[in-house]
This record gives C-alpha cells, sequence and structure tokens, in this order.
C-alpha cells in the first residue's frame, strides 16, 4: 500500500516553473481547432538528453522522444520535422534556452522545439521538457515529472496535454480511452483501449453479445446492452469497482447515452409496448419518459449542456435525426436527406451532430449544425462507416469502417482530413465510443 500511495504521489505531482501555465494561451494562439484547412506547425523533437549517460538512458531516450512524437502526431496539428536535419544535438549540449541556438532550429523550419532530459535511478525516473518557440526565442512550458520507470507514457502524455492546452486553449485528448465492440474472442464483447489504440483490454466476458457501449461523464461507469441472459438487458459498470446494476425491464434495453454531468443516462426501453427513450438514474431506476410516439426512437445522444438530446426515430416513416428540448419536449427533425439516417453524436463544442447515413448503397459519416443546416459528408468511396463518436476535446471523430474488409476501428479530424486506423485486432471491431477526459490522471 505505501508503495502505492508512493507511485501516486509522485505522478500526480507535476511541477510547473519558469512561466506560468496561462501565458502562453493568454499570448498567443497558435491553433485554431476551428479552422478546416489547419496550418499543420512544424516542430522538432530531438532525442531527450541522457543525464548520466548511461545505455538505459539513451534506450529510454530514444524511445520516450520517439512517443512524444507519435502522440503529437496524432493530433494533427503538427509536421514532425526529421532528425537528419537537425543541425544541434542535445546530447551535446544543454537543453534550456541559454544554450539553444535557435537560429539552428529555425534554418530547418522548425516554429516550435521540444527538448528534454531525463535521469533513470533504478526503478524510477526523473525528466524534464520543454517547448520553445524558436522565432521568438522564449520558453512557452516547462516541467519536471518524477514516479516509477513504469509510468514514463503517463509523464509523456501528461506533456502533451500541456501542450496542447498552450497551443489550443483545450486539453486534447491524451487523458482519454476508446471503448469498442470486438468479435476477436468469437463473441461481441466490450474492449478499450488508450485514445491512439494502445493496450486495447477486453472488459466484458459475457460470451454472449454485448453492444453500445457508453462513458459515464466522470469516465468511472461504462453503459452497455448485453443479451447475456437472452434478451437485450441493460448494464451499468463501474469499471475499477465490483459494483453496478441491471435494466432488465420486459423487452428491449438498449442503446445507453449519459447525461452530462450528472448521474443519470437515456436510454430506449419497451417494456410498455412501443420502443420509447427513457430518462434513469445511473442505479438503473426510471425517472421519467422521454419520447412517447408511435414510432420506434433509439440512440439518444446528449448536448454538452445536457438541455436538449438527438436521437433516431421512424416516425415519419424511416430512420431520421431528430432534436428534443427536453424541458418542453418539443421535438424537430434535422436531418432530411437520404432514407436512413443513424448514430447521432452532438459535438462537444455543441455545434455539430455527427451521424451514420445511408447514400448510394454505402454508409458514410456527415455531420449536420443543430438547425439542420451545414450538412457536411466526412467519408466517401471507402466501404461502409458508421459509429461516429467525438472525442472530449471536439478535435477529432473515432469511427468504424470496412474499407479494408473486415470491420476496423478509424479515427479522422472534425472535418474529414486525415482518416487512418486506429488498430486491427482479431475478428471485427465496431461501436466506438470516445471516453470524456479524465483517465489515468
Amino acid at each position: 500500500m505505501a508503495r502505492f500511495r508512493l507511485k501516486l504521489f509522485c505522478v500526480v505531482a507535476i511541477l510547473a516553473f519558469y512561466v506560468p501555465l496561462n501565458l502562453c494561451r493568454a499570448e498567443y494562439n497558435y491553433i485554431d481547432i476551428s479552422n478546416p484547412f489547419l496550418h499543420q506547425i512544424p516542430i522538432a523533437i530531438p532525442l531527450f538528453k541522457a543525464v548520466s549517460g548511461s545505455a538505459a538512458e539513451a534506450q529510454l531516450s530514444e524511445e520516450l522522444s520517439g512517443l512524444l512524437s507519435e502522440s503529437l502526431r496524432f493530433t494533427g496539428y503538427f509536421k514532425m520535422l526529421d532528425h537528419s536535419t537537425f543541425l544541434f544535438d542535445p546530447q551535446k549540449s544543454g537543453i534550456i534556452a541559454p544554450d539553444i541556438s535557435f537560429r539552428n532550429w529555425t534554418a530547418v523550419g522548425a516554429e516550435l522545439l521540444i527538448t528534454g532530459g531525463l535521469l533513470v535511478k533504478e526503478d524510477k525516473i526523473d525528466m524534464e521538457l520543454r517547448l520553445f518557440d524558436t522565432f521568438k526565442e522564449q520558453l512557452l512550458i516547462g516541467k519536471r515529472y518524477k514516479g516509477w520507470k513504469t509510468d514514463h507514457r503517463k509523464m509523456v502524455r501528461r506533456f502533451c496535454g500541456e501542450v496542447i492546452l498552450c497551443l489550443t486553449g483545450t486539453r486534447g485528448v491524451f487523458d482519454s480511452k476508446i471503448a469498442f465492440v470486438s468479435t476477436g474472442s468469437g463473441n461481441k464483447e466490450i474492449y478499450i483501449c488508450e485514445f491512439d489504440g494502445y493496450n486495447p483490454k477486453q472488459v466484458t466476458h459475457s460470451k454472449s453479445i454485448c453492444l453500445s457501449p457508453a462513458w459515464s461523464t466522470d469516465a468511472g461507469y461504462i453503459a452497455y446492452t448485453s443479451y447475456a441472459k437472452g434478451k437485450p438487458d441493460l448494464y451499468i459498470r463501474h469499471l475499477e469497482q465490483n459494483r453496478g446494476a441491471v435494466v432488465a425491464s420486459k423487452g428491449v434495453n438498449i442503446t445507453p447515452a449519459w447525461v452530462p454531468g450528472k448521474f443519470e443516462l437515456a436510454a430506449t426501453l419497451s417494456f410498455e409496448g412501443n420502443p420509447e427513450i427513457y430518462l434513469l438514474t445511473g442505479e438503473g431506476k426510471i425517472i421519467k419518459r422521454l419520447t412517447n410516439n408511435g414510432g420506434i426512437d433509439v440512440s439518444p445522444s446528449w448536448s454538452p449542456d445536457g438541455r436538449e438530446m438527438a436521437f433516431v426515430s421512424n416516425r415519419a416513416g424511416s430512420p431520421q435525426i431528430y432534436v428534443m428540448d427536453v424541458d418542453s419536449g418539443r421535438v424537430e427533425r434535422i436531418t432530411f436527406e437520404g432514407r436512413y439516417n443513424t448514430s447521432p453524436s452532438w459535438s462537444p463544442r455543441g455545434d455539430r451532430i455527427a451521424y451514420c447515413g445511408l447514400k448510394d448503397g454505402r454508409f458514410n459519416i456527415f455531420t449536420v449544425s443543430r438547425d439542420g443546416r451545414k450538412l457536411q459528408q466526412l467519408t466517401q468511396n471507402s466501404g461502409d462507416n458508421e459509429s461516429p463518436s467525438w472525442s472530449p476535446d471536439g478535435s477529432l471523430i473515432v469511427f468504424s469502417s470496412t474499407r479494408e474488409g473486415p470491420s476496423r476501428i478509424y479515427v479522422m479530424t472534425a472535418y474529414g482530413t486525415d482518416q487512418k486506423r486506429l488498430l486491427a485486432l482479431p475478428g471485427e471491431q465496431t461501436n466506438p465510443k470516445w471516453s470524456p477526459n479524465g483517465i489515468d490522471k
């Protein structure tokens, strides 16, 4: 227990030095995350300096600088400069401003520079990281991390979050994870991986069908549908503790969606006959019925303020996206192109709703503004693309696609650019859901 407490303290205790964290954001606006024609910033990330010069430090230096580069590259905000072009080697000099010739970095096109140094003592690591503006010759961020050697990934990703916060005003995706469904075990089970596909783990073992994972606001719970008892029931499960609830009403209990900032969720239940959306407590108790229509209402998705709910209904004859004002009960249809539109996902910024639509015989990902205007198609000519889910900062969308044959999980920017596969496991992967930030802090 003492070792655990020490580990927790070392990882969580982060020391800021040289400049206040808010200085960068207050004076500069490097990245406009709302710009679909984003200019990627050229950034140089040389190998970290091995303070003692040991072989273990040198190996870890290469590993961690590579991890930092790949983590920042994932955001789509940066152009990574090739090490072979560098005119300066931090291994042979210092990593702070007085020892850096910024002209050597601007000469190779670097607008930003990250330097790092690390010291390894037995099973502990002491790491310093700095972000510089090379043209202003100015330090933007300086951080020092201490902890167990096994926590080096958390340290690097914590710094990545500080970099993105400084440059954009948001923390990015580095404290988030993605839940999804995979058939690798021979059944449809829920898995969880880190934001970039690293370290996928199976979290359900129902040996049946599990679908529609949904994260609670604090990322402590997952709700999902399981056929473990022969019919679709709703499971609410705490990921770290052996507790939760099951909603096993007569009929279907499907498509959960947590209310932002509350221990409540919406889900479709049919115990009264017609599939309607109900509001439930986090323990699975019904608070009230939200929809009341002769059609089938499923797949709720909440606005960031929790005042409105997007959902799918066939009340007009085919599945379409609707938005309900929860207080008044007023409902508006917002999709009119195409006869089959499903899987709404409301952007964390509140400005757009992503969904899956059938067009020319294929499913593709679209976004539409809250008022039903500004329709954009994000995927095309690449198999079936389904189940969009926004990253917690609204900059990326995760989705499933059959473009390579079996269904896999992919990520793209909020404007459909830079589409890339997240991971490939045995079987097929579907139903991705991005968590809020805050995991592994």
